[in-house]
């Protein structure tokens, strides 16, 4: 299992170490995805809560974010939201990675700003070239 879990067979990224910020309030989660995400060649940042999304953002300037919608202190719907409201920071791709898989929630995430939406358990391989392409069409 753990040698399929760290199988890195998708392409090879550019040189530059991209920037990911991972939002996440269950702490297995954020450890595994953070570390397979390090392991991946990625600069990764995490948050158990979105009380500091804001002022992390200005600090570490990420290219991406991954953002749970079940957050303890504020919604991601809500962060999603003020994103938007921001111009330098709607350039910034959002993947949500939820537990919450019904339609109405994957549509309202993605009319909030969302590039793409995915349900837990996620296939990690597909969240990596998901996370590519979004790296590699919409660099800003």
């Amino acid at each position: 299992m753990t040698a399929q879990f760290f199988n890195t067979d998708q392409p090879l990224r550019s040189h530059k170490v991209r920037r990911i910020l991972l939002v996440e309030d269950h702490y297995l989660n954020r450890l595994l995805l953070s570390d397979y995400l390090s392991y991946c060649g990625y600069d990764v940042q995490s948050l158990s809560e979105g009380s500091t999304f804001f002022s992390t953002i200005d600090k570490f300037k990420p290219d991406l974010m991954l953002l749970d919608l079940k957050l303890p202190d504020i919604d991601g719907y809500s962060l999603l939201k003020q994103v938007q409201q921001k111009p330098d920071l709607s350039k910034i791709p959002i993947i949500v990675v939820s537990a919450f898989a019904f339609k109405a929630d994957q549509e309202l995430a993605m009319s909030l700003g969302a590039r793409r939406y995915f349900v837990k358990p996620l296939k990690l391989k597909d969240l990596i070239l998901t996370i590519e392409e979004e790296l590699t069409c919409c660099h800003r």
